[in-house]
């Protein structure tokens, strides 16, 4: 019967110690800026997903694309229903590593975060610069890089060409807090 505690005792600590490897946010900033001749776009999303595993440095996120908002309606709608197709593709994911993530401390520390950006169905290998600030409270994930809309397959009609800039400005914070179950 000793055993039998020991084991299940053992087992408890082992699923307690995993669950604080997991770091999790429900509301990461994305911000993308287009700068264009005629008129800049800018929308923002405070309810971006995202989960850091310690153990292993890799790093998801999921982003709902309706969830962006515009200074405009008509630009929020025009992204939902004519670019992005969000009824069709309605969130953009990132799945990777965070490189040499064993070496963070509690400074901030410049990396590259490597994997597979998800947009409009598409699916891109690209590397994120980014600045991360780690300790037992919280991993903070900052930083900003440019998306290129032809990547991902977004088309852009010639009629509003000049409107909307090719490659989009895409910045990001991420304050993740240990997950408990």
């Amino acid at each position: 019967m000793k055993t039998i505690y020991t084991i299940l005792i053992c087992f408890l600590l082992a699923n307690a110690t995993n669950a604080q490897e997991r770091y999790l946010t429900k509301n990461g900033a994305v911000t993308f800026f287009s700068s264009a001749p005629m008129e800049d776009i800018k929308a923002d999303n405070n309810q971006v997903l995202s989960i850091v595993d310690a153990s292993s440095g890799k790093m998801a996120i999921a982003i709902l694309m309706k969830s962006f908002m515009f200074k405009k309606a008509l630009m929020q709608e025009h992204f939902n229903e004519n670019y992005v197709e969000s009824d069709k593709f309605p969130k953009a994911t990132f799945k990777g590593d965070i490189l040499n993530f064993d070496t963070i401390k509690d400074s901030e520390t410049k990396v590259e975060v490597k994997g597979t950006m998800t947009i409009h169905g598409k699916s891109k290998e690209i590397v994120i610069p980014a600045n991360i600030t780690r300790n037992e409270d919280n991993i903070l994930v900052k930083g900003e890089f440019n998306l290129l809309v032809a990547d991902y397959d977004i088309e852009i009609p010639g009629a509003v060409a000049k409107n909307i800039a090719k490659k989009i400005k895409v910045t990001f914070k991420f304050n993740h807090k240990p997950y408990k179950k």
